[in-house]
């Protein structure tokens, strides 16, 4: 099962590894991670996607929550938190496609951000299920790049995030 877990965390070096070390220590893979500073420079929020039983998300993020820098860590449920992702695409284009691909690109309210001779690039933010929606309608065109951000997100509701 896919986990999201949400951290607030001291903002220092080596937050970040020793936070990665806890999932490779029972050997699970992060599908993603992304952290940056919240509106407290002093603190991060690291969002982790990962691939593992709720048995083994328990073990982790009780472990973590021992960690000296941690403030605040919460294995989410989808129905909790809004989130986002950006990606930017290359696709292959020429006269022929042209105008469908700017058809994909509005229906899905993706920006083109560069052009060349033979490829178009554009960026989308949106959640997981929108990012993967373009990318399916894109690669018969062919995908000549891509890099993806990974999720962000923040719990739902109007209670503060942290203690």
């Amino acid at each position: 099962m896919t986990h999201t877990i949400s951290a607030l965390v001291k903002n220092s070096p080596g937050v970040l590894h020793r936070m990665a070390a806890e999932f490779d220590k029972y050997l699970i893979n992060i599908k993603s991670i992304s952290a940056g500073e919240t509106e407290n420079p002093n603190i991060s929020r690291m969002v982790i996607r990962a691939e593992a039983s709720s048995e083994e998300i328990e073990k982790i993020t009780e472990d973590m929550t021992g960690m000296d820098f941690v403030i605040q860590i919460d294995d989410m449920e989808r129905k909790e938190f809004v989130d986002r992702e950006l990606v930017l695409i290359k696709v292959a284009r020429n006269k022929d496609n042209i105008t469908q691909l700017m058809q994909i690109f509005e229906v899905f309210r993706a920006g083109v951000v560069g052009m060349g001779q033979l490829t178009i690039t554009v960026e989308l933010s949106g959640d997981r299920e929108r990012v993967e929606g373009l990318i399916q309608m894109l690669e018969p065109f062919g995908i000549k790049g891509m890099c993806r951000t990974g999720m962000i997100a923040l719990k739902r509701g109007d209670e503060q995030d942290r203690p």
